[in-house]
């Protein structure tokens, strides 16, 4: 094979790649479970600021949350891809968009950050074996432009600034947040990252 087949080849792998990233993102916030269900593999994983677990019980727990009266959305932005055999990292832009009421005012929270896939292809396919979101930034806005809403400080502080105040409406839902998600720096991106150089390298999923 020449170089330029064994790069067309390896570009074509990750675009296969990136439209399983899309449709995660499309089919979950759309409620297509049955098709959302197919972009993991059976061992696939997830983890959240508030949930940490098996795809199938974060398709169950999703399901639940569309009916009730917040929500929650995902916006994708450019992505790149590092594919080795049949296994691939990808990292891709994204915002979390999530509506509800805190201290009796409904507001909106915006996180800005990254997913980090672990992908693998199995039987021809790729799906998600893990996916990490990186937490960089966020935001809290009142939706009624003629409301404010008083935050405590002690519960804000609590969690890192990369998603200090989605935590903080995730925490005032009644979720168990976790308090060490990987942000832009730090020891727990960094821990991250050599997890997907190990993955690449043929290592078993050590997270």
């Amino acid at each position: 094979m020449s170089g330029d087949d064994t790069r067309e080849r390896e570009q074509v792998e990750r675009q296969r790649v990136r439209n399983v990233v899309e449709d995660w993102a499309t089919f979950r916030d759309g409620g297509f479970w049955d098709r959302f269900a197919d972009v993991w593999h059976d061992d696939g994983r997830m983890m959240a600021t508030w949930f940490r677990g098996p795809a199938e019980e974060f398709i169950d727990v999703s399901k639940a949350g569309r009916e009730g009266e917040g929500s929650i959305l995902h916006f994708l932005g450019g992505s790149t891809v590092d594919v080795s055999g049949d296994r691939a990292i990808a990292q891709t832009r994204m915002e979390i968009h999530q509506r509800d009421t805190v201290h009796g005012e409904l507001v909106d929270v915006v996180c800005f950050g990254r997913f980090y896939d672990f992908f693998e292809k199995r039987d021809g396919d790729w799906g998600v074996v893990l996916r990490q979101p990186i937490y960089e930034k966020d935001r809290m806005d009142v939706v009624d432009p003629g409301s404010t809403v008083e935050l405590d400080r002690e519960l804000l502080d609590r969690f890192p600034d990369g998603y200090q105040h989605l935590a903080y409406l995730q925490t005032e839902l009644g979720f168990d947040v976790k308090a060490d998600m990987p942000g832009l720096k730090g020891a727990e991106v960094e821990a991250l990252y050599e997890s997907g150089e190990a993955w690449l390298a043929g290592e078993p999923l050590d997270r």
